[in-house]
């Protein structure tokens, strides 16, 4: 597999086991998801690790810092003029 791929496959599941954590139990069409205490826990843990490693591979883009920063930059700019009025 292309390390694209693979990414996806980590970011989908990790989404997917996060879901399963958050709601819990549910329906979905004739399939009824109740993990219980122990399964949501350890959804919880196998999506948060999944997640990280999808991060760590690359599935987002290089770029985000930059432009994290340049949006905090700029609502901080904005709040400190909104103050000062």
């Amino acid at each position: 597999m292309t390390d694209l791929t693979v990414n996806s496959f980590y970011f989908i599941s990790g989404i997917v086991l996060l879901a399963i954590a958050v709601i819990g139990q549910a329906k979905l069409l004739f399939l009824e998801i109740n993990p219980g205490c122990f399964g949501r826990m350890l959804a919880l843990i196998l999506g948060v690790i999944s997640l990280s490693l999808s991060s760590t591979q690359g599935i987002f883009p290089s770029e985000l810092p930059q432009v994290l920063s340049n949006f905090l930059q700029s609502f901080i700019s904005e709040a400190k003029n909104i103050i000062n009025q």
